[in-house]
């Protein structure tokens, strides 16, 4: 099960849990008001599983690809893991299923903290389009990650500050309707 907790204020290894002592875990209820689905998948029968097939079904993620985040398989690596890292939104929901190794999506709260959920084999986040967001890897530096789209693929992520985006306000009037 996805693990997910409040993040310290080090700027030392982006790669290192940096859990708050003492820890503050963040629950998927706590995930979810925030905009946050998670789901758990059989990620060993990918090809073939008829949960994968309804979720993309349901949700019209009609384009897929498979990303290989490790030294040896992505080219341009280090800039890569740079760009990831860099606090950004998109103007969709960003999906990833993780096929294979592990790593962090770290997201933004409704007061601006930081939370980071560790992500490993079989796990699905959907992060919602407008909330700020980065990726890294842990220390294990390797991920394999199904990447879904509704429609043609965009990656475009806008670095903040990107608030006056359509979809940044509507995330924040979401927020506002989650709080009520």
């Amino acid at each position: 099960m996805v693990e997910a907790w409040y993040m310290d204020e080090s700027q030392e290894d982006q790669r290192a849990p940096h859990r708050l002592r003492p820890n503050r875990a963040v629950s998927l209820e706590e995930l979810r008001r925030l905009g946050v689905v998670y789901r758990k998948l059989d990620a060993d029968n990918y090809e073939t599983d008829p949960c994968l097939k309804e979720i993309r079904r349901a949700e019209n993620y009609s384009w897929m690809d498979i990303i290989t985040i490790h030294k040896d398989s992505l080219p341009n690596y280090e800039e890569k893991i740079k760009t990831f890292y860099e606090e950004h939104l998109h103007i969709d929901d960003e999906i990833r299923y993780i096929l294979d190794g592990s790593g962090y999506f770290d997201v933004r709260d409704k007061d601006d903290k930081w939370i980071r959920i560790s992500m490993e084999k079989g796990d699905m986040i959907t992060l919602p389009a407008g909330i700020y967001h980065r990726f890294t890897l842990d220390e294990n530096n390797y991920v394999k990650a199904m990447r879904l789209f509704v429609g043609e693929p965009v990656w475009t992520p806008y670095n903040r500050p990107a608030d006056d985006f359509p979809a940044r306000k509507q995330y924040l009037k979401f927020l506002a309707e989650e709080a009520q």
